[in-house]
């Protein structure tokens, strides 16, 4: 009787402790998710911005180069940050050629 009470006292344990890292894991989840969002509209929106100096630096060369500002270029911008923008600069600059 004495082990019954054991087994049964560990088992209810187990559970308990397999429950929270449960909850330790879906926290984790939300947090990774809501970090991955932010990073790729920070991206996006400094993507633009250098997107938009750069336009208007090659305006005033007289270089017409131009990247649309648009829902692609920011998608673009947004999952490859940097590299993304010089990616779309270089298929301009491939175009004119």
């Amino acid at each position: 009787m004495l082990f019954d009470n054991y087994e049964r006292y560990k088992t209810d344990t187990d559970h308990h402790i397999i429950k929270k890292q449960s909850n330790k894991k879906e926290k984790n989840m939300k947090k990774k998710g809501t970090k991955i969002i932010v990073n790729f509209l920070i991206r996006g929106i400094i993507g633009f911005a250098i997107i938009f100096f750069v336009n208007e630096f090659l305006d005033g060369q007289g270089i017409s180069a131009c990247v649309g500002m648009n829902p692609i270029t920011f998608l673009t911008s947004g999952s490859f940050g940097f590299p993304g923008v010089a990616l779309l600069y270089g298929i301009t600059f491939y175009q004119i050629m």
